[in-house]
């Protein structure tokens, strides 16, 4: 795939929410800089002349690069060959590997969410885990991309992962198979009770269209009008702004979705409703949005535009608190800078950055039997080195405990098991609806 058309699609399936960029205007270099420069020159000459063995260019070159954009955000970047080449095989949707959000945390690979059904999330992998190993070998210190393409593999072969996972005393290994990574943006089923459930795994192309093709499929399925609706965008990286735009607008008829600021005046843009879809497809119907901290960038756009314009209740935990956009600027025909050009803002003008989407009501997963001990380490966007800094200078928030003293968040995960409910948060989304149903008002009533 060609840059160009790698840049149209539009489409990252990480934490980021994406654009592209064909042209930037180019600041100007400061005057000063040139003494700047001159250091950066002479350490070039000093290593070319006097380090212990010969280095090529283009290794000192691409540390330079690196350099620069490391000092700036985790979340920008310079793509060329593999990278490329993997930005390419998120987006065609499909790929052999094991299905994992990754990113660099002090050197170590961690795992941002597994993707649902994906043979990482069959063996068990969580968000929030440590990757130390695989196949024996340490990696704490190798790059991100070398950990990936090590991830990456034939179908049906196997690798082993060491896990450090927060909360638990010593390692331990998983044997994981690699699969192809066919993923589905969006799947849904029928609910007891009438009530849909919409699962959007992340964003890629025509999200937007999926999901309305799951609402139809739902009301056709249905016995009678659907009595409520779960979107639920837990473990869900993010992807293409363009679709969290479209995804929103199918719930709302008027009003901001989201807008963006960045330096650049091109980079300030805001994006309503009323522009991809008409009309709100379930006028009426109650929804509950669910997040949680594997919740980021395009799914918080999409927890804050119905959460502010209240068209849904945002149930689970906080989410990951990514509020910046990434551009694509062409380098050439085979490298891209992944820059961080903007933060983008909710309706009511709220950055979601290091903060995240706070829920109506804070369910925690108590089917999770780890849930106690890593909740005091669960990973956000805030504890990422570098991250951008709220401008208003928002102090980090505790993360959400569970309060003891209510009933309904006192089971624990054996408890729930035994009744059966293997996903407590969905459980609860349900039966709040379920409760809210005009069967169950009029049985009430009664």
């Amino acid at each position: 795939m060609k840059f160009a058309a790698l840049a149209r699609s539009a489409a990252l399936v990480t934490a980021v929410a994406l654009i592209p960029a064909t042209t930037a205007s180019l600041a100007q270099v400061d005057g000063r800089a040139g003494p700047e420069f001159a250091k950066v020159l002479a350490v070039y000459q000093r290593i070319k002349a006097s380090y212990v063995e010969p280095v090529e260019d283009d290794v000192l070159i691409r540390g330079m690069i690196d350099g620069m954009l490391s000092s700036l955000d985790p979340h920008s970047g310079y793509l060329d060959g593999s990278d490329l080449q993997r930005l390419e095989t998120m987006i065609d949707g499909n790929y052999s590997g094991l299905g994992l959000s990754v990113v660099e945390d002090d050197g170590a690979v961690k795992i941002i969410s597994p993707f649902r059904g994906s043979p990482a999330d069959k063996a068990g992998l969580k968000a929030g885990d440590y990757i130390t190993h695989l196949d024996g070998k340490f990696i704490v210190g190798q790059s991100l991309d070398e950990a990936v393409a090590q991830m990456r593999g034939p179908e049906g072969s196997s690798i082993q992962l060491t896990i450090f996972r927060p909360g638990r005393d010593e390692p331990f290994d998983v044997s994981v198979t690699r699969g192809v990574i066919e993923l589905e943006p969006v799947t849904w089923e029928l609910e007891d009770g009438n009530i849909g459930h919409i699962m959007v795994n992340e964003f890629s192309r025509d999200v937007g269209s999926d999901v309305f093709g799951a609402w139809e499929d739902l009301q056709k399925n249905a016995t009678g009008r659907l009595n409520g609706l779960v979107l639920d965008l837990r473990s869900n990286p993010g992807g293409s702004l363009d679709e969290a735009v479209a995804l929103s607008d199918l719930f709302l008829s008027d009003g901001r979705i989201v807008s963006q600021r960045g330096r650049a005046r091109g980079e300030n843009i805001s994006y309503d409703a009323e522009t991809v879809f008409r009309g709100d497809i379930a006028e009426g119907l109650p929804i509950v949005v669910l997040i949680d901290a594997g919740s980021a960038s395009a799914s918080e756009i999409v927890a804050g535009a119905l959460q502010d314009h209240r068209r849904a209740v945002v149930m689970g935990q906080r989410s990951f608190g990514k509020g910046s956009v990434q551009s694509l600027l062409p380098l050439g025909n085979d490298a891209a800078l992944k820059l961080t050009t903007a933060r983008y803002y909710t309706p009511s003008g709220h950055s979601v950055q290091e903060g995240g989407i706070t829920p109506d009501i804070a369910v925690p997963q108590l089917s999770d039997p780890d849930l106690a001990k890593r909740a005091r380490f669960q990973m956000r966007e805030s504890d990422l080195r570098g991250h951008l800094v709220n401008e208003i200078g928002l102090a980090d928030e505790a993360i959400e405990k569970d309060m003891r003293e209510d009933p309904r968040f006192q089971q624990t995960a054996e408890e729930l098991k035994e009744k059966g409910i293997e996903d407590f948060q969905l459980h609860y989304a349900l039966e709040t609806l379920r409760r809210t149903s005009p069967k169950s008002i009029a049985a009430r009533a009664k």
